[in-house]
Order: structure tokens, then sequence, then C-alpha cells
């Protein structure tokens, strides 16, 4: 059962039906207009009454409005599914005050609430598949800007286990590059640089922190070998970071209002300084 809080088609939750109403109660697909805590809160009622699977979506610092009803599902583990798009500064010109910075690190903190930032298409799909055969609700964290289809994710199944080696070292890796979403390309791009420098480099593509987290120690060792320095690439707030990474590259403050390639490059999402920051960590 789809739908979004007015912004239907920007979510990617449109499902092709007529609209429910008082005069067709088959309808798959509720408008529900501006309203992101309303939306929340019938999509837990849908999903505790049984026999749908609601899938609702909306701008990702609009979770904000309905972050009540966002608490509640994952308070009392309703199977649901939050699209949640516009996931960085990448949106662009609607600027600051639509621009998620600490969003993302605010839903990683909450319990029960199964969270997943895919880095390509086929990381989304499958994340979707996580999200339909697993209990609870899951939240998909989405890119506005159009992304690369990356070598190594077809038929890759680590998403389900949160975090993987998406391309190793060409040697015993000298460093560890850790990225998540739209930002897992600029990891490859800089391991390629790095590589050419003469440091092996592995890129780890971690969709999801809570995954990763419930996979046991040996696979973590594998995943993120003890010893290696690590630098995750996130546009977003860096806070948690600590938990798996040396050094980090992210956006804390808020945003900008420019294209939304501009606003990336400018506020430090860029091949510069994720290599300042790699070479920094090389040399502690």
């Amino acid at each position: 059962m789809g739908g979004g809080a007015d912004l239907t088609g920007n979510t990617g939750t449109a499902i092709p039906t007529d609209p429910f109403s008082h005069t067709n109660p088959a309808g798959r697909l509720v408008h529900y207009g501006v309203r992101e805590h309303a939306m929340g809160a019938v999509m837990n009622g849908m999903a505790h009454h049984g026999g749908v699977l609601p899938l609702g979506g909306t701008f990702f610092v609009f979770s904000d409005y309905m972050r009540g009803a966002v608490r509640l599902s994952a308070l009392s583990e309703s199977k649901l599914i939050y699209s949640f798009t516009h996931d960085s500064v990448g949106l662009g010109e609607d600027g600051p005050t639509h621009q998620p910075i600490e969003h993302l690190a605010s839903m990683r903190a909450m319990p029960q609430m199964r969270v997943i930032r895919p880095a390509d298409a086929n990381e989304t799909a499958t994340a979707w598949k996580v999200a339909v055969d697993s209990d609870g609700p899951t939240s998909l964290i989405l890119s506005r800007q159009n992304l690369p289809v990356l070598d190594g994710t077809a038929g890759n199944d680590g998403v389900r286990r949160g975090a993987y080696v998406l391309r190793d070292a060409s040697a015993e890796p000298a460093l560890v590059i850790i990225g998540t979403g739209s930002e897992v390309a600029l990891a490859l791009e800089a391991a390629d640089a790095l590589e050419a420098e003469g440091t092996p480099t592995r890129v780890v593509s971690m969709p999801s922190w809570d995954l990763f987290e419930a996979q046991n120690a040996a696979y973590v060792d594998d995943v993120l070998p003890p010893g290696v320095p690590r630098l995750s690439v996130e546009a977003g707030s860096t806070f948690g970071w600590s938990r798996w990474a040396d050094a980090s590259v992210g956006i804390d403050r808020f945003g900008a209002s420019a294209p939304g390639a501009v606003a990336l490059d400018k506020l430090g999402i860029n091949l510069t300084n994720v290599l300042d920051h790699a070479h920094r960590l090389l040399t502690r």
C-alpha cells in the first residue's frame, strides 16, 4: 500500500492503481497530502491491522515532521517501509532547509529501526528484498541525484550483511575506505588514485550499520581487518563514525543553496578532500 506525503512521484512510492478513497477502497495508493506525521501514523495502523505492507515516502529532512510516528514504528516493531529520499546536500538548490545533515546519524541511533543507504540500483533492489523479507520497520535512505551502477554490486548479497568488500586492494590493504550511498562511487575513485600512488586500498560498501553489527566477529574482521586504518566517506554528519572508522570525511555544518554537484564539492565531498584525509591518516 503505497503513498507519499505530497511527494509520491519524487520518492518512488507510486503504485500504478487508482488512488484509495471512500469510493475506491481497493486502491493501493494513498494521497496523504502534506501530512508526514499522519502518514506515519496511518502506516503504523495498517501494519498492525495486517494484510498489507505499507510503503510511504517523503524527503529525508521531513522525517523530522513525522518523528513521533517513525519512533512508534520502531517501538511497536511495525512491518513497513519508509522511502526517505533526497538524502544529502546533493539535492541542490532547495538549500539548507531541505538538505539533511544530522538525520542519518539520528535515524541510526533509533533502536529497532533498520536503516539502509544503498549505493546504486543493485544495492537498492537488495535493500528492498531485505525490507520485505524482514520483520519490523525499514528506512531506505535514497539519493536524489543520478548514481552510476557500480561493478561488483550485481548479484552481491553483501547488503544483507550490512557491509562487504566491494573492491579489494591490489595487495594487503594499507587503507580501507568505507563508503555509503552516493559516496561509494567517490570512495572507488579515491581508491584508484591511491593505488596509482602505490597505496593498496580496499573499498567497503556499508549500507547498513545495524545489519553489519549483527554479523559475527569473524565476518566483521574479514571486512575491516584489525589494525588497518579506516576512512569513512559520507555526505552527512560524521557523528558515530568513530565506531567504524579512524577518520571521516563528512559534513558537520548545515548545507547551502547551490546545484547539487556544486554543494557537494564546496562542502568537501570531493576527491581532493578524501585524498587529503587519506594521506593524513596514513601518516599518523
